[in-house]
C-alpha cells in the first residue's frame, strides 16, 4: 500500500482529523491569498499586501468553523457565511473568507438532499454577492464579486453531484445485497424442497417394499413347520421385495451424489408402464388387486407418471398394512379430459383400523405430490366399510413442477 493510499485510509477512519486538516489546508489558503494584490499599484500586476488584522480574524475563525462541517453543516455555513459576509462589506483589500463558506456549502449539499441544497445555495449567493455589488468598497461590477458568484455555485454544484454518486454507488450496493439474498434465500428453497421430494421417494420405497417383507416373512414364520414349500415361496417374495427397495434406493439416493463422485443410475423413474408389476407384488403377499384403466394409453409426463404411481404404491401399501389379509383392492386410472383421475378403493374386510389422515407421513406425502403438480387429493373412509384414495392429476405440468419431482 502507497503512502498516499495509507493516508487517505487513516483520513477515513478518523473524519475529526480529516476535518481539521481541511481547514488547516483551507487557512492557508485564504493567507496566501490574503498576501496578494492581483491589482497592484497600476491594476495590471500582482503585488503583495498586508491584510488588516479584522480580515486575519475572519479567516481563522471561518477556518476553525469547517472542524465541526460535518456535525453541524448548516451551522458552520451559517457561521462562514457570515463570517464571508463582513469581509466583503469592510475588506478593502478584500481577503478570500468566502472560501471557506464554498467548502461549507460544498459540505451541505453533499451532505443533504437537492431542495435543501437549491435552497442554501441561492441564499448564499444572493446574500454574498449582493452584498458585495452594493455595499462592497469595489465597483458591483468587479471581477471579484462576479468571481464571488461564480465560486458559490460551483460549491452548490460540486456537492450536489458528490452526493448524486454517492447515492448511486450505495443503491448499486443495496441492489447486489438483495440480489445476493435472493440468491441465498432461492438455494435454500431448492435444498428445502429436494430435501422434502427425496424424504417422499424414500418413504414410498421403504414403506412399500418394507410392508410386503413384513407380510411375507409373516406368513413364512407361520406356515414353516407344516407346509416348508410355501414357506420357501414366500421367502422368495421377500427376497424379491427386497432386492427392488434396494434398487430403488440406490436410485434415489444416488441423486444424492456429488458432481466427482461415481455415475449415479440412469434407470427411469417408476410409472404407470409398471402398474401390472406393482400389483403382483401385492398380490403375491395376500392382497386381493384389481386394476382397471381407461387412459387410453396416455403418454403422461414424467412428473405426473412417478405421482400416480407413488399415489397408488402408498395407497396400496396401505391398504396392506391397515386393510388386514382379506381385503380386497380395486385400482382404476382413467383419462377425463385434460386430466388423469386415479382412484384405489379397498372393501374393509380386515380387522385392522383405515388409517387416519394424521398418523403418519404416507397421506401427507401423497398430498404434497398432488399439490406440486396442481392437481387434487381426496382421501378418506368409504361408506358401508373400506378406505377410498382419489387423485385428479392434470396432464400438462409447470416445468418447475416437473424439476421438483422427477
Amino acid at each position: 500500500m502507497t503512502p498516499l493510499a495509507r493516508a487517505q485510509r487513516q483520513l477515513k477512519a478518523h473524519p475529526l482529523a480529516a476535518d481539521a486538516t481541511l481547514a488547516t489546508c483551507v487557512l492557508i489558503c485564504m493567507l496566501a491569498g490574503s498576501f496578494v494584490d492581483p491589482h497592484g499599484e497600476h491594476s495590471v500586476s500582482w503585488s503583495i499586501r498586508t491584510p488588516d488584522p479584522l480580515s486575519l480574524l475572519l479567516m481563522t475563525l471561518s477556518a476553525a468553523a469547517l472542524v465541526l462541517r460535518r456535525s453541524a453543516p448548516m451551522t458552520v455555513l451559517a457561521l462562514t457565511g457570515t463570517f464571508s459576509l463582513v469581509e466583503s462589506v469592510t475588506g478593502d483589500p478584500r481577503a478570500p473568507v468566502a472560501m471557506s463558506a464554498v467548502v461549507a456549502l460544498f459540505t451541505v449539499a453533499a451532505a443533504t438532499d437537492r431542495a435543501t441544497t437549491w435552497r442554501a445555495g441561492l441564499l448564499t449567493m444572493t446574500v454574498l454577492t449582493g452584498a458585495a455589488m452594493l455595499a462592497g468598497p469595489l465597483p458591483w461590477y468587479a471581477q471579484e464579486n462576479l468571481g464571488l458568484l461564480a465560486w458559490t455555485g460551483i460549491g452548490a454544484t460540486a456537492g450536489d453531484a458528490v452526493r448524486s454518486r454517492r447515492a448511486a454507488v450505495q443503491a448499486i450496493r443495496d441492489r447486489a445485497e438483495r440480489a445476493e439474498r435472493t440468491r441465498e434465500e432461492e438455494a435454500r428453497r431448492r435444498v428445502a424442497e429436494e430435501r422434502l421430494r427425496i424424504a417422499r421417494d424414500l418413504h414410498d420405497v421403504v414403506a412399500h417394499h418394507i410392508a410386503l417383507v413384513n407380510v411375507q416373512a409373516g406368513v413364512a414364520a407361520h406356515i414353516m413347520d407344516k407346509r416348508p414349500d410355501q414357506a420357501k415361496e414366500a421367502l422368495a417374495h421377500v427376497r424379491e421385495a427386497s432386492r427392488s427397495a434396494l434398487n430403488e434406493l440406490r436410485a434415489t439416493v444416488g441423486l444424492l451424489r456429488q458432481s466427482g463422485d461415481p455415475e449415479a443410475p440412469t434407470e427411469p423413474a417408476p410409472g404407470l408402464d409398471r402398474l401390472d408389476e406393482l400389483a403382483g407384488t401385492f398380490r403375491n403377499a395376500g392382497l386381493q388387486v384389481e386394476v382397471a384403466r381407461a387412459d387410453q394409453d396416455t403418454t403422461l409426463p414424467a412428473a405426473v407418471d412417478l405421482a400416480a404411481y407413488r399415489v397408488i404404491q402408498e395407497a396400496l401399501t396401505n391398504v396392506q398394512k391397515h386393510a388386514g389379509p382379506d381385503a380386497k383392492a380395486e385400482v382404476s386410472v382413467v383419462r377425463v379430459g385434460p386430466r388423469i383421475e386415479v382412484t384405489v378403493l379397498d372393501d374393509g374386510a380386515g380387522d385392522a383400523p383405515p388409517p387416519a389422515e394424521g398418523g403418519g407421513h404416507g397421506l401427507l406425502g401423497m398430498r404434497e405430490r398432488v399439490t406440486a403438480l396442481h392437481g387434487a387429493l381426496t382421501t378418506g373412509p368409504r361408506y358401508g366399510g373400506g378406505f377410498r384414495v382419489h387423485a385428479v392429476l392434470p396432464l400438462e405440468t409447470r416445468p418447475s413442477a416437473q424439476e421438483d419431482l422427477v
